[in-house]
Order: C-alpha cells, then sequence, then structure tokens
C-alpha cells in the first residue's frame, strides 16, 4: 500500500519566537540531509559494497536530527507553560484570602488563615498525611505543565473526580433484538449486561526545599516556584507509570495488561502484532507490518490514532520508505506540531521500552478512548522546616489514577517471529 506523503509548507504559530522558528527550518534541512545521505547509503549497499564513513556519516546526521528535535520540543514546551500572575488579584474574595493565606503559610508556617477558610468550606484541612490545599490557580496551573510534559497525559482522556475511586461502567452483553414484520409478535428481549472499570487515584509526591532568604524574599513568586519544582517530577513519574506501571500503588500502565495475538484479541486483553523477527523488523519490506498495526484498529478509532515509541525506536523507523522511495516518517509541519509517521501523529516516549526479543517497543492507537487518567480534585502542600534545616522542604501531593478503559482501541508491536 502506498502512501501519499507530502511536506507541508511550515506554519508558524502565534507566539512561536524566530528563534523557535530557525531551529524548525533547520530541523527540516537536516532532515533532507538525512534522506540524501541514507540513499546514498542504500545505494551502496545495493551495490554489495559497504561503506563506514557513510554509515558514520547517516548516524551522525540522525542523532543531529534527534538533538535538533529535542531541542524544538523544549522550545514549544517552554511556550505553552502558563504563567502564574502572582501580583494579579484572583476573581473573588474567597480565592483572594485563600492566596493570601496560603501564601502566609508557605513564607511562615502561619496555618490560622487556611484553617479559617477550610472551616468555612467546611472541609478538612488535613488528610492522613497532614498539608493545605493549594489555590485553585496554582493547582490549575501545576495540572496543565504536566499535561504539557506527560506524553501520554496529552493523548488520554482525563477525568477530575472526587473520592478514591473512579468506577466506569461497561455493557458486557447488550440487550436482545431483532427484525420483525408490521403485525408480527414481539417476543420479550433480555436486558443488557454491566460491569465497571475501577481506576482507584494513588499519591503521587514532590519534595522541593527553600531557603530562609527564599521565603523571606518578598519579589519571589512562591505559587510560580512551587510549580515549575514540581511539575517535572510529576511529569516524570506519571509517564512511567502511565506506560508500564504495575497498579500497586500507581497507575496502571498500558503495556502491564496481558497482551493476545491480534487475531485471538478478547476484551480484558491488548491485541499485539508480531513484527517478523526477533528483536528486529523483518529483514524484508520492514515497514508493512507498520501498514498491519494500522488497519488492525476498527476504523472509528483509526481515524484518531497516534503512534507511540521512544526515541531509539524512532531513530530506526526514521530510515523506512514507502514503495514510491519517500521516507514515511516527516518532521511536523509547522512549529509546535508533532512529527508523524504515516501521516499519523507520533508521540515521543522515552518511557516505552527499547527495541529488543520480544518487547512491546511499539504501541499505536485512539489512546483518547483507549486510555483513562483521573485526577482527584486538590493538591496538598505540607510545609516542613525540621527535616532538614536550615532547608524548609514542601511536601506536595496530587492524588492520580489511570488504566485501560477500552482495550480495543489499542494495539501493540511485538518485536518477535509470531
Amino acid at each position: 500500500m502506498n502512501f501519499d506523503i507530502t511536506d507541508a509548507a511550515p506554519e508558524h504559530k502565534a507566539g512561536f519566537s524566530t528563534g523557535s522558528r530557525d531551529d524548525y527550518d533547520e530541523l527540516r534541512q537536516t532532515f533532507e540531509e538525512f534522506k540524501a545521505a541514507n540513499d546514498e547509503r542504500l545505494a551502496v549497499i545495493e551495490h554489495k559494497r559497504g561503506d563506514v564513513l557513510l554509515e558514520e556519516k547517516v548516524d551522525r546526521i540522525n542523532r543531529a536530527l534527534d538533538a535538533q528535535h529535542r531541542r524544538l520540543d523544549d522550545l514549544a514546551l517552554r511556550q505553552a507553560r502558563p504563567s502564574i500572575d502572582g501580583r494579579r488579584q484572583p476573581r473573588d474574595g474567597v480565592a483572594r484570602e485563600h492566596k493570601s493565606a496560603f501564601d502566609a503559610y508557605v513564607r511562615a508556617g502561619d496555618v490560622d488563615g487556611l484553617r479559617q477558610i477550610e472551616t468555612k468550606a467546611m472541609s478538612v484541612g488535613s488528610n492522613a498525611d497532614g498539608g493545605y490545599l493549594v489555590p485553585v490557580e496554582l493547582e490549575h496551573a501545576i495540572n496543565q505543565r504536566v499535561m504539557a510534559i506527560s506524553p501520554i497525559r496529552s493523548i488520554a482522556s482525563v477525568r477530575e473526580i472526587s473520592g478514591n475511586v473512579y468506577k466506569k461502567p461497561f455493557m458486557t452483553a447488550g440487550p436482545a433484538t431483532g427484525w420483525v414484520g408490521e403485525t408480527d409478535a414481539r417476543t420479550q428481549t433480555t436486558s443488557a449486561t454491566f460491569d465497571a472499570l475501577s481506576f482507584p487515584a494513588m499519591e503521587l509526591y514532590a519534595m522541593p526545599a527553600a531557603t530562609a532568604t527564599l521565603l523571606d524574599d518578598s519579589a519571589v513568586d512562591l505559587d510560580q516556584w512551587i510549580a515549575s519544582e514540581v511539575e517535572l517530577v510529576f511529569a516524570m513519574q506519571e509517564g512511567a507509570a502511565f506506560v508500564a506501571g504495575d497498579g500497586v500503588n500507581k497507575p496502571k500502565g498500558f503495556l502491564s495488561y496481558s497482551t493476545v495475538a491480534n487475531a485471538s484479541w478478547s476484551w480484558g486483553n491488548l491485541g499485539y502484532l508480531a513484527s517478523g523477527a526477533a528483536g528486529a523488523f523483518a529483514a524484508s519490506n520492514p515497514s508493512d507490518i507498520l501498514v498491519d498495526l494500522i488497519y488492525s484498529l476498527k476504523a472509528g478509532y483509526r481515524q484518531n490514532g497516534s503512534f507511540v515509541m521512544n526515541r531509539k525506536t524512532q531513530a530506526t523507523i526514521r530510515k523506512f520508505k514507502d514503495s514510491t522511495g519517500a521516507y514515511l516518517w516527516q518532521p511536523p509541519a509547522q512549529a509546535g506540531g508533532r512529527a508523524t509517521l504515516m501521516t499519523f501523529p507520533l508521540v515521543e516516549a522515552e518511557d516505552m521500552p527499547d527495541i529488543a526479543a520480544n518487547a512491546l517497543a511499539l504501541a499505536f492507537g485512539d489512546f483518547q478512548r483507549g486510555y483513562l487518567i483521573v485526577d482527584r480534585v486538590g493538591v496538598r502542600v505540607l510545609r516542613d522546616p525540621y527535616s532538614a534545616k536550615p532547608y524548609v522542604l514542601f511536601y506536595t501531593t496530587k492524588r492520580v489514577g489511570g488504566g485501560v478503559q477500552d482495550f480495543d482501541a489499542i494495539k501493540v508491536l511485538k518485536f518477535a517471529v509470531s
């Protein structure tokens, strides 16, 4: 099957700096150099004469592409991060009071204001580990920052809950139906049978440290500081759990569910296709399995499909061509966009395994329908000035869960003969 893949003209999103556009242009230029060098390498291979220098040149350009892609991702990430303006007053008096009381607690350990607010709200001030709820502004900023960093969160469904567990019902057997004539007798139909998937929210924590000088400096926006300190830690822990978490005190990753050959797929398992070789793509027509993987999804899922893999796997696939000689991997069509593979978005998740024997190193699916992330409302902070003197620790917690909600929406590629 041939794919008509064309290089879209670069479009520049509003808000992107000249530097990021320059990096984007450099990425596309390097990709053109990569294609030229790889084409030369393939020509040499066809004539059955190796060229070590040429192989090294292709690998060097491939690494340069990775570095430029990473730099462009970093620029897009920094510009996607929402700012927290500590000088901007919240809209209503309660939110303004909460923000002021939280600032007093973080800077000086004054809890009276937060206790009064949570008493007024008829809520308990501390959970089992202690701590106080952060202002809504800060909670939303942390969640948005983590979403910008966490690859799976950016494509999955996200639902906020107020309890510890979210239960989602699904139909295991539908009601009986049938066709009848206008005057035919109608037999009684059976009722639908339901079951429920449970998604418990587990505690995720970070513990940034501050000096007394930092806390005494009124020019420092502590909301901004807390958000910037915890965002990367939260995103890294989440990213690993959403891919391969075992479900014990953490979300259950989609690769932790049992897998079966897609021809024998059943609910509760993820279907897999075999690459045709142990720890590698097939020696001949290696990209054919990617076409099979795409069409193993039903049409309703496929139209919103995304590839998920790590950077090493992406570097291998970047060399693949279709029957017309066009490269299947294409750089982002615009600054801040995603690279594509066979016209589908490619999501880079470094927690995906490397290509190896029997490894599930590549996934394709509609993750918005296939994977659900649950966030319990509320981020808590516990101030600890005693455990690491002279530093003040801020034990920051949020509760997150996750798991597969539709087992038919995600397929994986197993690097095995069968």
